[in-house]
């Protein structure tokens, strides 16, 4: 009987067919992310952007995904988890067309807020029907190692589609990107795609919506304030509402009978430890790639794609590491995998802190690569922990909180880590003295305001070779305090993940 009962777990080809049409709207929201980055050039060009509306234009999704991840998780658990993910591919889908026929900013800036909207349903969605779909632990482990490798995979395909559209076509081009596959997606998600929710979920509560935007919409707005040198007043500001809010929404919470979201899950060492690997690793990434694409076109000079180009090697190694973490955890350990993922991703500073940055870019490519790894692997095991630690049925509020994490984790690494590789430029800054005092706080502010000072200067070269020995102990220096941090929150989760033997030992 036992034996039956592992066989109806196991998936078969229906199942590892819907995994293929889950990993589509991940891959093109993916790809559609990075391809926007190398087509600011062409829309400021085209449409004329303010300074305001192009930051905002970059900006408001993270900032709007971040709000509505927790309240759409937890729609999709009471109104059906298919059927939100059928709605909000729709919706990216048409709105990323209103997006490539965008007549001014403003209009590419409201589709901009659209596809926020519906990117909003898809990711907890998807990641939390895998739980459905996948009863089996080691074939779940492997289909979110595959769900998470959508996410690399659509990273490295950004830059170089994005850059051989841009070459052809115009700037919108790169949002038409998301529409055929999206509407192959909705030809096949009914044909494979189960439908789940919540069996007793309870009534919607708008104020526990409400609440939870207005707590993550503050925080993450009031972040990229201070890293993007607004008011400090301004930015604590907005902080001090979302915590504020966040306590709130906390209380709300604990009172219900039906939360939208149980802070119980937090008591979880597999939950909680998961979800600190899930910031913890994109704040390492996002705050190296800060600098590390600074470096590769600003000082090393190449051109946006070949920046891309390079990337390429880690990025495969993240989605090998990933695919492989299930056979890891299995060899050493879950607790252990996640564990030497994040020393990985520590060793990757540390390449770059204790190594020569000027005389050869090797260093930073190899730290790159080896930093990839750690984070394929943290990341995979990671949200299998998140995932895996809650009921099915709360599947969505549970992938909501982890993806939340990422969201987060990547706002927190520009503001923190970009912050800090911006204020270690400064002080290190030294320019000669005759470069005059306007002409020297633009090149303070910024590498690039220093390498466009420079090249309208007699002193060109001393001032090129001042801003970027100063970027290159920047650089150091924060890789110094990021290897560090990353080392600490490692050896913390190995006594935090001690607390389960679920975690402690590898699934067999």
């Amino acid at each position: 009987m036992s034996v039956m009962v592992e066989e109806q777990r196991k998936a078969g080809a229906r199942q590892w067919g819907a995994l293929a049409v889950l990993i589509l709207p991940v891959l093109l929201v993916s790809v559609n992310n990075t391809a926007l980055s190398f087509a600011l050039p062409a829309i400021s060009q085209g449409l004329r952007p303010t300074a305001a509306q192009l930051l905002w234009i970059v900006d408001v999704y993270p900032l709007i995904l971040a709000a509505l991840l927790i309240p759409m998780g937890s729609l999709g658990d009471r109104m059906g988890r298919r059927k939100m993910l059928v709605i909000g591919s729709t919706g990216f889908g048409l709105v990323s067309l209103l997006a490539a026929f965008a007549p001014s900013a403003e209009w590419l800036l409201a589709a901009r807020v659209g596809t926020a909207v519906f990117g909003s349903m898809l990711l907890p969605t998807t990641l939390s029907l895998l739980r459905t779909v996948f009863r089996d632990d080691r074939q779940r482990s492997l289909a979110i190692a595959i769900w998470t490798a959508g996410f690399s995979a659509g990273a490295a395909l950004g830059p170089i589609a994005g850059g051989f559209l841009l070459n052809h076509f115009w700037w919108g081009s790169v949002f038409l990107l998301a529409v055929p596959a999206l509407v192959a997606f909705l030809i096949a998600a009914p044909l494979l795609l189960p439908e789940s929710k919540d069996p007793n979920p309870g009534p919607v509560d708008p104020a526990s919506i409400v609440l939870a935007v207005a707590t993550m919409a503050p925080v993450v707005y009031g972040i990229k304030s201070l890293a993007t040198g607004g008011s400090p007043l301004h930015g604590i500001l907005f902080i001090a509402v979302g915590v504020l809010c966040g306590v709130l929404f906390a209380r709300r919470q604990v009172a219900k009978d039906y939360p939208m979201l149980d802070l119980r899950f937090f008591r979880s060492a597999r939950f909680s430890g998961g979800l600190s690997v899930n910031v913890v690793s994109n704040v390492a990434l996002f705050g190296f790639l800060f600098f590390f694409t600074q470096y590769l076109q600003l000082i090393n000079g190449m051109d946006p794609m070949t920046s891309g180009l390079l990337m390429i090697p880690g990025l495969l190694l993240s989605i090998l590491t990933g695919l492989g973490a299930e056979r890891i955890a299995r060899l050493i350990g879950v607790r252990s995998a996640v564990v030497l993922g994040l020393l990985l991703v520590a060793a990757g500073f540390f390449v770059v802190a204790f190594t020569d940055q000027m005389s050869s870019s090797t260093p930073i490519l190899v730290a790159f690569t080896v930093m990839s790894a750690g984070t394929g692997l943290a990341t995979t095991l990671s949200t299998d922990l998140v995932v895996s630690s809650v009921p099915e049925s709360k599947a969505g509020a549970a992938s909501a909180v982890s993806e939340t994490g990422y969201e987060v984790g990547a706002v927190l690494g520009t503001a923190v880590l970009g912050g800090l590789t911006t204020a270690f430029y400064q002080a290190h800054l030294e320019l000669p003295a005759a470069v005059d005092s306007t002409r020297a706080q633009a090149a303070h502010e910024t590498l690039g305001g220093a390498l466009d000072v420079a090249a309208e200067s007699p002193l060109s070269s001393a001032i090129a070779d001042a801003a970027t020995a100063a970027f290159s102990a920047g650089m150091q220096w924060t890789s110094v305090f990021g290897g560090i941090l990353v080392a600490v929150v490692a050896l913390v989760l190995v006594r935090v993940l001690r607390a389960d033997r679920r975690v402690r030992r590898a699934r067999v």
